[in-house]
């Protein structure tokens, strides 16, 4: 296994409030992608009674070449997911809610409701709380996408993970495309959704092909961008071709705001939700309007 640089190496601090946050998802049979993904900020945002939510299963029917999360045949919706989770949300005291999912193509919306009602029960449990949805493509469908945005999460994001050239060995089952779609069609929900997207670096792109990516994510729509390390989850997964020092994800950081993005997260360790309230207040503080 490949060693991992120093920046790249973290402990998993735990204190009292990393336990109650392992309690309340235990208790709830909840799952979050900060386990099923083997985030290395877990043991930072469970120490800050916060935690990403996965609904619909941990079982996804797609076998994306990244990713950690078990592929297979998933059971049906949990009708008493959302709920759940909204009551979890309340027990954290959850001021940013964010809740993403397993791709669920084998349900005829792709699981589109259950974020809508799970949504609306966060609403209930905690009116003064912002939520963050992150979704899949939903295969482009745009009743399944509208069915999302209908319930006005104040953040809709969708990772279009990496750049045009990897698309095909890295999310088979997804497309460059498809995802760039999905994000305008976000974007056109009006200014009070603010639009996210990701990137993993570390894959094989080069540095034009990142400004590239940029470039058609802030076209697409996107005011939000994330830029991390990518970490194979095992030997079967894509391998890593190189570890991005953290100057160079200074650079891109610099980059991405030079080309309009007032809200960037950009170092090695950052995933899709990482300190996700704060960049939704960069957003807002920005008074940016995303572009169409």
């Amino acid at each position: 296994m490949t060693r991992l640089p120093a920046w790249m190496r973290t402990s998993l601090r735990t204190d009292d409030r990393f336990v109650a946050v392992h309690e309340v998802l235990r208790c709830g049979g909840l799952h979050t992608v900060c386990q099923s993904a083997r985030c290395p900020n877990r043991g930072e945002c469970w120490n800050s009674g916060t935690a990403t939510f996965m609904i619909l299963g941990e079982t996804c029917t797609r076998d994306c070449r990244f990713c950690a999360v078990a592929t297979g045949c998933p059971a049906p919706p949990d009708p008493g997911e959302p709920r759940r989770v909204a009551e979890a949300a309340r027990e954290m005291a959850l001021r940013h809610g964010v809740v993403t999912s397993v791709t669920r193509d084998d349900l005829p919306d792709g699981g589109a409701s259950v974020f809508a009602e799970t949504i609306a029960a966060i609403r209930r449990a905690l009116p003064g709380a912002t939520v963050e949805v992150l979704t899949p493509d939903f295969q482009g469908m745009p009743a399944a996408l509208d069915t999302v945005l209908a319930a006005r999460p104040e953040v809709f994001a969708h990772n279009l993970e990496t750049v045009r050239r990897l698309q095909p060995a890295v999310r088979p089952q997804a497309s460059y495309e498809r995802s760039l779609d999905v994000l305008r069609h976000a974007a056109r929900a009006g200014d009070e959704v603010v639009v996210k997207s990701g990137l993993m670096l570390g894959l094989g792109e080069s540095d034009a092909e990142i400004e590239e990516a940029m470039r058609d994510l802030f076209s697409a729509g996107c005011a939000l961008l994330t830029l991390g390390q990518y970490l194979a989850p095992s030997p079967a997964h894509a391998p890593v071709e190189r570890f991005v020092e953290p100057a160079a994800f200074e650079r891109y950081a610099e980059q991405a705001r030079a080309i309009g993005f007032p809200g960037v997260a950009s170092a090695p360790l950052v995933r899709s939700s990482y300190r996700a309230a704060e960049l939704l207040e960069a957003a807002r503080a920005a008074h940016v309007p995303p572009a169409k």
